[in-house]
């Protein structure tokens, strides 16, 4: 008697194992994200399609931001380099620009350079005007940005969105302060 519970104690232990690491986060928002192709840091197209099959983390700045997009550049940089060291390949970093007027791609480069980005995972992305970007922002990532009128302070919020392989934003972490970065990548690893 004792050895049959055993036994199933180990089956039902192995099933509740294997459903854990099914690529899945709990839950997971699963918000997805439109088709898109905007400009990069290359001046050259990119878009969701350059994103397929690969996990990949999103947050949305501006060169010109007196406060939160420097200390957010430099979590996703600190990110980039964890993922490096944890050997993770599969991963791509898109920082949508959100004053698209002044972030011209070479502005972009620019930028990019004073935090070591790798630019052959990390895309900053302009080309899309002003009011494409706040619709953008706030039908498919829930974020507000906008720009009031004769104003050079953009107004957005400082998240990490972390997007599945079928292009779908599962969850989303403070970028600014207190960044869970061992959380983002584990959750980086399950979706792997």
């Amino acid at each position: 008697m004792k050895m049959r519970l055993l036994i199933i104690i180990s089956v039902l232990t192995v099933i509740l194992l294997s459903a854990c690491s099914n690529g899945e986060l709990k839950d997971a928002r699963n918000w997805p994200v439109p088709d898109f192709t905007f400009t990069d840091q290359n001046n050259k197209s990119f878009g969701l399609s350059d994103l397929k099959d690969k996990v990949w983390i999103a947050d949305f700045i501006y060169t010109a931001c007196p406060d939160i997009c420097q200390p957010m550049t430099f979590n996703m940089s600190k990110l980039q380099e964890m993922a490096k060291k944890e050997k993770i390949d599969n991963i791509e970093f898109v920082s949508f620009s959100v004053d698209p007027t002044v972030d011209k791609p070479e502005v972009l480069a620019e930028y990019s350079k004073l935090f070591n980005a790798d630019l052959k995972k990390w895309h900053f992305l302009t080309g899309y005007e002003q009011k494409e970007i706040e619709a953008f922002a706030m039908e498919h990532f829930k974020t507000i940005v906008q720009k009031p009128a004769n104003d050079d302070y953009v107004i957005h919020q400082s998240y990490f969105y972390l997007v599945n392989k079928e292009g779908k934003i599962q969850k989303l972490y403070s970028g600014d302060k207190e960044v869970p970065f061992e959380e983002i990548i584990d959750d980086i690893k399950t979706l792997q």
